[in-house]
């Protein structure tokens, strides 16, 4: 299954990459509801770096690990969950210029559990709360990234 949108930031790409650099962020542009809290991370990101959070997916405790696989400042990373609620979950996120803005990619290649019932509980649930993340995540992201 794949998830895709975008994000057009006036900001220059560096300065959207910086704060991408910063796992802490992370946090920030999660949902409340999520409950996120990161459990281990480093300081800055690079590639090879490990990311341990924790949130709650419909009252559901969730543990989740992920590995920056692909690091290429300031054009893309890559996140993939290395343990967590996906079968398959990678997520990559690509930045590209226009004069002083950006646009933001990000695609999302991911696999639910549930086997032959995979693509119902994709279209019944899933798709539905990656849709609400994300939508709140770029509301956040252009309102700590724009007013820096």
């Amino acid at each position: 299954m794949r998830f895709t949108c975008e994000l057009w930031l006036a900001r220059p790409r560096d300065e959207v990459f910086e704060f991408f650099s910063d796992p802490h962020n992370l946090a920030a542009i999660t949902p409340p509801w999520l409950r996120f809290r990161i459990v281990s991370a480093p300081a800055r990101l690079e590639g090879g770096a490990l990311i341990r959070y924790r949130l709650r997916l419909k009252g559901v405790p969730v543990r989740w690990l992920t590995e920056i696989t692909d690091w290429q400042p300031p054009r893309s990373f890559t996140d993939v969950q290395l343990a967590g609620p996906y079968r398959i979950w990678e997520h990559t996120h690509r930045l590209a210029p226009l004069g002083d803005e950006t646009e933001m990619f990000d695609h999302v290649r991911y696999l639910v559990p549930g086997g032959p019932l995979a693509a119902l509980v994709d279209g019944v649930v899933v798709r539905r709360l990656l849709d609400e993340i994300f939508d709140y995540r770029a509301e956040r992201v252009r309102e700590l990234v724009e007013r820096r």
